[in-house]
């Protein structure tokens, strides 16, 4: 059963939480940074809603799942929630109010699931997401759950699947709806069946789970190869291959928006695209252009600009000009993802002048939170 909360925000008490159904905004009385960190308050006639947590101004970090191994795979209960509470714990000393928790990256589940097989580091009789809420929440932080859409197992993964799930089903007769790409599995966002498998994986986490949103990144289409949906593309009676593959993440996307809201408006959506615009939309599909500039899709929009200022490519300053041009009068909330993973190492994609650039300036990322802070964008989150 949902828990029984009065406020968005764990950290004190309210006299009372029944006021009224009115969304309200008050600044957040525990920062001293005047209304940069507000909080957004709700309250509520009706004592069973969850109220959500989120933020203006948005602090994100990703937990990903490739870190599961280290905390979460083989660990009790008791050592789990004691890493949890040691990772947010750094996270809120870091000025983070929200995590986006990598619950379904691959076909599974990292959370007490009925439709997916458990994750591969999910080997606990404890339910990982519910622990972080109760954690995150405890500490005033939003917890928003990250979903990977259509990217399944590995092709040696898929034997251990059980049969009833519904992926090995279709794995088993051989359907057209999953694909294969570079030895992992993938569905085709061509199919109905797809958005409605989607759509089912967040409800079933909205109504299980006091989680603040959904979250997805840039894992759209597996591949740009016209083999890959030759057949549906022929049978869609289209003329034009890239408008119709984004028009089949257009769909998702828009059914996604609409199953969070169904379940509150004040629940937030958002998108990680990667940073640069014209492969977002010429190879992944993926139409930022509409995302970002129309209400409908998206909350908030979080492009992975993972590049140094002197990136040969795509200059840091160029490509958050361009992401501020997209977003700018949309009322959709920009928020900059930045790759911290990359200190100190050498980044080989940025041509000869930025190659060593993240190892020779080591206040790269702060100068780049200072550059957002400066601009139009409503936030930022970091890759660690």
């Amino acid at each position: 059963m949902k828990k029984i909360i009065c406020a968005a925000a764990a950290m004190f008490i309210l006299s009372s939480c029944a006021v009224n159904n009115e969304e309200s905004i008050l600044p957040d009385i525990n920062n001293s940074e005047s209304f940069s960190q507000e909080k957004e308050y709700f309250f509520s006639a009706d004592e069973d809603d969850y109220i959500p947590l989120n933020f203006t101004n948005q602090h994100g970090l990703w937990l990903p799942y490739m870190d599961f191994e280290n905390y979460m795979y083989g660990r009790s209960e008791k050592e789990y929630r004691e890493s949890v509470k040691k990772i947010l714990t750094e996270a809120k000393e870091d000025d983070i109010n929200t995590i986006y928790f990598h619950v379904h990256p691959n076909g599974d589940a990292y959370y007490n699931s009925q439709i997916f097989p458990k994750g591969t580091f999910y080997d606990g009789d404890y339910d990982p997401l519910e622990i972080m809420l109760d954690i995150a929440h405890s500490m005033g932080i939003s917890v928003h759950a990250w979903l990977n859409p259509y990217r399944l197992q590995t092709i040696e993964q898929a034997y251990d699947l059980p049969d009833d799930f519904i992926v090995k089903k279709w794995l088993n007769e051989g359907s057209p709806i999953v694909k294969e790409v570079s030895g992992r599995y993938y569905l085709d966002p061509s199919y109905h069946e797809v958005n409605e498998l989607i759509n089912n994986a967040a409800n079933e986490i909205l109504e299980k789970y006091n989680v603040d949103g959904i979250h997805i990144d840039d894992y759209f289409y597996p591949s740009s190869e016209e083999d890959f949906d030759r057949e549906e593309f022929e049978k869609s009676g289209s003329s034009d291959l890239a408008q119709w593959r984004r028009d089949n993440i257009n769909s998702m996307v828009k059914g996604l928006y609409d199953t969070v809201k169904s379940h509150g408006k004040r629940l937030k959506f958002g998108i990680s695209p990667q940073g640069n615009i014209d492969t977002d939309y010429n190879k992944q599909y993926a139409d930022v252009k509409l995302w970002s500039s129309e209400e409908g899709y998206a909350d908030y929009i979080v492009p992975q600009i993972y590049y140094g200022f002197k990136n040969a490519a795509l200059p840091f300053e160029s490509a958050l000009q361009q992401w501020e041009n997209l977003t700018k009068d949309s009322g959709v909330s920009l928020i900059i993802g930045l790759a911290e993973y990359k200190l100190g190492k050498t980044d080989q994609w940025a041509g000869e002048i930025g190659e060593n650039e993240w190892i020779d300036d080591p206040d790269i990322i702060k100068k780049q939170v200072e550059l957002v802070n400066s601009s139009s964008a409503d936030g930022y989150a970091f890759y660690r």
